[in-house]
C-alpha cells in the first residue's frame, strides 16, 4: 500500500509538490519531520524535483484523491497546484478559472469525504490588482487587474466560507514574487516556456532565451520599470511549514503576506544579475503587458508576529546567486 502506512511521520498531501515551489516545500517538509505525499499531474512538474511519497493524478481526479487520503492517512494539505501565468489567464481566463477555482472546491470535497480539515494554500499578492506605491498590508482591499489573481481571491473566499460553515482549518498565504533556488542545488525554477524576470534574465545570459524584454519602462517608479517584492522560495517554504504546525496545534487559520517589504525594479534586479554574474542581460524594452500592477510590495509583519516568519534566505545577494548556481546546472551556457 502507500507509504505514508508505513510511516510514523505526519503525511501531508502536496498537491503541485513536483513544481518550482511545491518541490521546496515537500523537502522541508521532510526536514521537519513530516511525511511530503506529492500528489502531481506532472502537466509543468519534473518527476526528479519529487521528494517523499509520489501520487500521480489531477486534483479533479475524485477516485484518485480519495486513494490518496486513505492509503497515506493525510492529516493535512499543502496546495499548490495551479496555472499561474499572469499574461495566459488574460488571454485564456477560462482555464484559470476551471483549474485553479473548480479544481480547488473538488479537492475540497476530497478534503471532507476524508475527514481532513487542514489547509494551507498557495495564494498571490496579485489579489491586490493596483496598489498604492507603499507595502501592503493584509487589509488592503483587494482588487485583482487579471484573472490569475481573482482566481486565487476567490478561492480564499470559499477557503474563508468553509472555516465558518465547515471548520475547515485554513491558511491563504499571498506571497509575493518566489525567486531563488534550493542552496543546496538540487532543484530550482525549471519551466517548459519561462516567463517570469530572474530565470528567463538569466536563460538570456546563456543563450536561451534570444528575445529577453523589458515590459514597460514608462512606470511611475524612479526608473520607470515595475517594482516588485521578492522572496526566496527556501523561506517561502519554511513559512508554509510553520503555517501547518499552527493548524496542526488547532489555529483556525487566516490570511498572510509572505514577502520582504521591499522592493526592486526590473533595472535594478537586471543590475543585480549583472553584478552576480559579471555580464550585462541583453535586453530590449517593450510595452507593458496587460495585467502587470506598477507597484506591488507586501507589507509582512503580521506573518512575523503570528507564524513567527522570519526571511533567512530572502537578500537580493542570495537569491541571486542561488538562481544562478541552479541555471548554470540546468541550463549549460550555449553562448560561452
Amino acid at each position: 500500500m502507500g507509504a505514508g502506512l508505513a510511516s510514523d511521520r505526519p503525511a501531508i498531501l502536496v498537491t503541485g509538490g513536483a513544481g518550482y515551489i511545491g518541490s521546496h516545500c515537500c523537502r522541508a517538509l521532510d526536514a521537519a519531520g513530516y511525511l511530503p505525499v506529492c500528489y502531481d499531474n506532472f502537466s509543468t512538474g519534473h518527476r526528479s524535483f519529487v521528494a517523499g511519497a509520489l501520487v500521480t493524478g489531477d486534483i479533479a481526479d475524485k477516485a484518485t484523491l480519495a486513494r490518496a487520503f486513505a492509503e497515506h492517512d493525510i492529516v493535512a494539505v499543502m496546495h499548490f497546484a495551479a496555472s499561474s501565468l499572469v499574461g495566459e489567464s488574460v488571454v485564456d481566463p477560462r482555464k484559470y478559472y476551471v483549474n485553479n477555482l473548480a479544481g480547488t472546491l473538488a479537492l475540497l470535497d476530497a478534503m471532507r469525504e476524508a475527514g481532513c480539515s487542514r489547509l494551507v494554500f498557495s495564494s498571490t499578492g496579485a489579489v491586490y490588482g493596483n496598489a498604492d506605491s507603499k507595502a501592503l498590508p493584509e487589509n488592503y482591499p483587494c482588487a485583482p487587474i487579471n484573472p490569475y489573481g481573482a482566481s486565487k481571491w476567490m478561492i480564499e473566499r470559499v477557503l474563508s466560507d468553509y472555516r465558518g460553515a465547515y471548520g475547515l482549518g485554513s491558511f491563504a498565504l499571498r506571497y509575493f514574487n518566489a525567486s531563488g533556488a534550493d542552496p543546496a542545488g538540487g532543484i530550482g525554477e525549471q519551466r517548459e516556456v519561462e516567463t517570469h524576470l530572474i530565470p528567463r534574465a538569466m536563460m538570456a545570459l546563456q543563450g536561451h532565451v534570444p528575445d529577453f524584454a523589458v515590459f514597460g519602462d514608462d512606470y511611475a517608479t524612479p526608473d520607470g520599470t515595475a517594482i516588485r517584492d521578492y522572496i526566496h522560495v527556501t523561506d517561502l517554504a519554511a513559512a508554509h511549514v510553520l503555517a501547518l504546525k499552527l493548524l496542526l496545534e488547532g489555529h483556525s487559520g487566516g490570511v498572510f503576506n509572505l514577502g520582504t517589504g521591499k522592493g526592486f525594479s526590473v533595472r535594478e534586479i537586471l543590475a543585480a544579475i549583472a553584478s552576480e554574474t559579471g555580464r550585462e542581460v541583453p535586453h530590449v524594452v517593450k510595452p507593458r503587458r496587460a495585467g502587470d500592477p506598477t507597484y506591488l510590495v507586501a507589507d509582512a509583519s503580521a506573518a512575523h508576529e503570528t507564524l513567527h516568519f522570519r526571511p533567512a534566505y530572502s537578500d537580493l545577494a542570495t537569491i541571486i546567486r542561488t538562481a544562478w548556481a541552479w541555471h548554470r546546472k540546468a541550463h549549460p551556457l550555449k553562448n560561452g
